[in-house]
């Protein structure tokens, strides 16, 4: 099943880090930049065809205002498996950083919590198949191309996967707003750790947050209710950066 990626960014990650699965480039009539000049070339030197078409071929194939003049034509999006993601960390020689995320059914905030991890050098996201955002072209655009980068994970029973993660000496850190949760930085993140933000709103589900190791809260001053869900996953993770830093 094929998918359309678009975005300038976004697809010129899409063409480095996966070309095998660019079936074609398409550039707006009128679209002229540096940025898409360089897409343009790091597709070409892929073997990536790139044709030219008119603005509203690019604009209805992309479904969205936001196309910058691309629109790319791609395979399903390749998830990985969660053994894979403790696997790398193991090959690097580095303790897990993994992202779990909730019910997070918006494409902004699931494109902008894999942006922080890719950036931050998480290991992998893992998401459930029901409740929750596929890997699409808004997502692929909201995390200006990691999405490509970042090992996903799409599992069918997140309850069973946290337990799993646990059984493998990976502590799961929930982040809540729980008057007995830890303050995030007196909480240990050095260690194979996978990080779970949940939906704005209504955060974790009570069944997730009983399996998690620990409850972590990130303090606020101000008067709002709560941060951006996406705003907050990536307090978390620099977080846990933070602590591993020397």
């Amino acid at each position: 099943m094929s998918r359309v990626v678009f975005g300038v960014r976004p697809i010129e990650e899409l063409c480095r880090a996966r070309p095998r699965d660019v079936v074609i480039v398409y550039v707006a009539d009128g679209y002229r930049s540096k940025e898409i000049e360089t897409a343009v070339a790091v597709a070409k030197d892929r073997g990536i065809t790139v044709e030219f078409r008119p603005r509203a071929l690019v604009a209805d194939l992309a479904a969205s205002p936001h196309h910058q003049g691309m629109a790319a034509i791609a395979g399903e999006f390749q998830y990985v498996r969660v053994d894979e993601m403790l696997a790398a960390a193991a090959t690097a020689d580095e303790p897990a950083l993994l992202l779990i995320l909730d019910c997070i059914t918006d494409p902004q905030n699931f494109g902008a919590l894999v942006r922080s991890a890719e950036v931050l050098g998480a290991h992998g996201v893992i998401v459930p198949d029901k409740h929750a955002a596929p890997v699409t072209g808004s997502v692929v655009k909201a995390s200006a191309g990691a999405s490509e980068r970042m090992r996903i994970a799409r599992v069918h029973n997140l309850l069973g996967t946290i337990d799993w993660l646990r059984e493998q000496g990976v502590a799961v850190c929930g982040g809540a707003a729980d008057e007995g949760a830890v303050p995030l930085a007196k909480a240990d993140l050095r260690g194979p750790v996978a990080i779970i933000v949940g939906a704005e709103g209504r955060g974790l589900r009570t069944a997730v947050a009983r399996r998690c190791s620990s409850l972590v809260q990130i303090p606020q001053r101000g008067h709002v209710a709560s941060l951006n869900a996406s705003v907050a996953g990536a307090i978390m993770l620099y977080e846990a950066v933070r602590q591993r830093t020397p």
